[in-house]
């Protein structure tokens, strides 16, 4: 739905309003029908989706399964298969003031969300959320980027055929002035995904109109080499992590801290690495068809420049650094030598531009690590379980991967979301389900109730005799 209008939006976030409390009464295999629906309509039409991504930013259709459709199919798949479960609800353990009583936790929904997606995975970050929004019985409003208008168009055609728009609704428009328009409306949860600097400003909304919300931002998220790891096994797996989707990732690894003894060995074989998911040359690289292109052309020119800069304050190009703005190609890039003032150790790089830090003492990488917002990955790479877990016991981040990268997020039986500066709140299973929903406590006291004895007049002996009691049962001073 091309959104012309401000009031065009309000005329839809209010008809979504007249549906929100018939959604809530909704059970869940009326629920599970919509995702049902919504999954085979995924699967039906992924090839116009392969197609649409490819066309945005390159991306091979491999590549586009695995990170896109894949994802978004578990999470249904979940969902169908646990909802009847998380509806229930759970019982809450009794206290002793009220031995006549029961509680319950009820999981009733939010009643109607924002989501708003990002580019660099403009269908699974979109649709992931909505399927837990669903779920829980929401109505939702979401907006993909305008930087990825060919996957929007899929996104907003294949929700149409779906859903209902008073239920679910995909808007498009100018990015930012549309943005603006949707910040101004009541909703009742925002989740957004995006840069920690725009995310400051979503915030500010929520906390405006006291919405729930869910950040999924990013930041410079550090990978450490350890000693007596094996290196290529190691750098595979750093290769793969650092230039999937061409570094557009926000859990990729910013920057590499190695062992300054075994810098030149693991460029080595990081350059062997490369040379075999994308080839040889930097010709046959350019070409490859695995490998994804930039967003847009000034995303392109801002990695070329940020390269250049660091480069003429005195940072070495131990591979690639091949740049096609034109064709918003961006080699796969090694540098050593970079220092904390340029900007490719101030920005978040999000591109295949991978920073390798020397370290001597663990203790250099773990006191940079704490001087820098905290990250939304952190990755160790080695058989050294002690520090490994010194590692785990003196950082912070929203998750970590030991020996492997990315994939820590696809256990939908565990959280993903960061934390600080990288993010607010985590989705993916049930947790998804969770954040779309009010924990309602609902109190049920039988006939009799303890509590009739502490209403006033105060002091009586009944009261001081149950205050002793209670006193000398839960050690009260």
């Amino acid at each position: 739905m091309v959104i012309q209008d401000k009031e065009q939006l309000e005329k839809l976030f209010e008809s979504q309003a007249e549906r929100r409390w018939k959604l809530a009464l909704t059970g869940p295999e009326e629920r599970i029908v919509k995702l049902k629906k919504l999954r085979s309509a995924i699967l039906s039409r992924s090839d116009e989706l392969y197609a649409a991504l490819n066309s945005d930013f390159g991306k091979p259709a491999f590549e586009a399964w695995l990170t896109e459709v894949f994802p978004c199919i578990e999470e249904i798949d979940v969902a169908v298969r646990h909802l009847k479960v998380w509806m229930k609800g759970r019982r809450a353990k009794g206290t002793l003031i009220l031995p006549f009583s029961s509680t319950r936790v009820r999981y009733e929904p939010k009643g109607r969300v924002l989501i708003m997606a990002p580019w660099n995975y403009p269908f699974q970050l979109l649709i992931a959320p909505l399927v837990s929004a669903v779920a829980a019985g929401n109505c939702v409003i979401a907006k993909p980027s305008n930087k990825t208008p060919h996957t929007a168009a899929f996104i907003a055609d294949l929700i149409a055929g779906v859903f209902d728009s008073q239920e679910v609704a995909i808007v498009e428009g100018s990015g930012s002035t549309l943005g603006d328009f949707l910040l101004e409306l009541t909703f009742d949860h925002i989740f957004f995904t995006g840069s920690p600097a725009v995310g400051v400003k979503v915030g500010q909304a929520a906390a405006r109109m006291h919405a729930g919300l869910t950040l999924e931002l990013g930041g410079k998220s550090p990978a450490i080499l350890l000693r007596g790891a094996n290196l290529k096994q190691a750098s595979k797996r750093i290769a793969w992590g650092k230039f999937l989707n061409a570094g557009q990732t926000c859990i990729a690894p910013d920057y590499l801290f190695c062992p300054m003894e075994l810098v030149g060995e693991f460029l080595a074989e990081m350059r062997l690495a490369i040379e075999s998911f994308y080839g040889k040359s930097e010709e046959e690289r350019q070409a490859s068809p695995d490998y994804p292109r930039i967003v847009d052309k000034a995303a392109c020119a801002r990695l070329e420049r940020i390269v250049s800069e660091a480069i003429s304050k005195g940072a070495k190009l131990e591979f690639g650094g091949r740049f096609d703005v034109e064709n918003r190609y961006v080699s796969p890039t090694l540098l050593t030598g970079v220092q904390i003032d340029m900007a490719i150790m101030a920005e978040e790089i999000f591109g295949p531009i991978l920073p390798v830090l020397a370290y001597d003492s663990l203790d250099e990488a773990i006191e940079f690590i704490r001087s820098r917002p905290k990250p939304l990955a952190l990755y160790i790479l080695g058989k050294d379980k002690k520090s490994a877990e010194r590692l785990l016991a003196e950082t912070t981040s929203g998750s970590v991967g030991i020996n492997d990268l990315i994939v820590q997020i696809e256990n939908l039986d565990a959280p993903f979301g960061g934390v600080g500066m990288s993010g607010t709140g985590s989705y993916h299973g049930f947790y998804g389900f969770k954040t779309f929903s009010h924990e309602r406590t609902v109190l049920y006291q039988g006939p009799i109730s303890a509590v009739e004895k502490f209403y006033p007049p105060y002091n009586t002996s009944t009261q001081k005799r149950l205050l002793g009691a209670l006193k000398k049962i839960k050690s009260i001073s």
